[in-house]
């Protein structure tokens, strides 16, 4: 009987040819596919997010909580509640509750059309360049969305102001300083969990079509 040589053995059977699981194409297809189920991810998100904020949107108009928590600090502020000034307010609360629906309804429509524009079989660098494209949307959509937050508490506030100034109203400099300090740590705060819901809703899926994005270029440049 012959004697048994371990490594002739390791070495037979690493010089065994690899059969490939997947050919390139076949890659190239899962890849697409997975890619294209990331961006309608995103898409039925960014849509679930407008259908929430809309009925939030319209449950707080009807209400009117939104309204009677703003009043409530113009009262501690010494400002004389008129029919006037509430009437201001649900205008400028409206026109800016409308503006913010109108831009997410916006980017729902885009990432419904980057998602649609998608196709699993078409050429690989067209792929690339669509995948790039959607990516900015969704970088967009998270910037407008922080600068609009910014916006709104800025025009409340100058609103704030100019109600005082209106009537002749002279607040402490330290009442001055709390709500200046209240008005800009709400708003860094808000701002901060604003972006972190998005960091991690959105980030995760972004990273996984990063990735993907990363092996299709990978694959592209061997083709050339």
């Amino acid at each position: 009987m012959p004697e048994f040589d371990l490594d002739s053995f390791k070495k037979t059977w690493q010089e065994q040819p690899v059969q490939q699981k997947y050919g390139s194409n076949e890659i190239l297809q899962m890849l697409n596919r997975k890619s294209r189920n990331y961006v309608k991810y995103i898409f039925w998100i960014s849509a679930a997010e407008f259908l929430f904020f809309t009925l939030i949107g319209l449950f707080y108009i009807i209400q009117g909580k939104e309204a009677n928590s703003f009043l409530n600090i113009l009262d501690r502020l010494g400002v004389q509640k008129t029919p006037e000034l509430e009437l201001t307010f649900d205008n400028i609360y409206l026109v800016l509750k409308i503006l913010s629906l109108l831009v997410t309804a916006y980017f729902v429509y885009r990432f419904y059309l980057n998602y649609r524009g998608i196709k699993v079989e078409e050429n690989l660098k067209k792929f690339i360049l669509k995948i790039i494209q959607f990516k900015r949307t969704v970088n967009a959509f998270i910037l407008i969305n922080i600068a609009l937050l910014v916006t709104f508490t800025s025009i409340f506030t100058v609103f704030i102001v100019y109600i005082l100034n209106t009537q002749n109203i002279e607040i402490t400099n330290s009442t001055l300083a709390g709500f200046i300090a209240g008005t800009v740590i709400s708003t860094v705060f808000t701002v901060l969990m604003v972006w972190l819901y998005y960091r991690v809703v959105y980030g995760i899926i972004i990273k996984k079509l990063d990735r993907n994005l990363t092996q299709l270029r990978e694959i592209d440049s061997q083709e050339i």
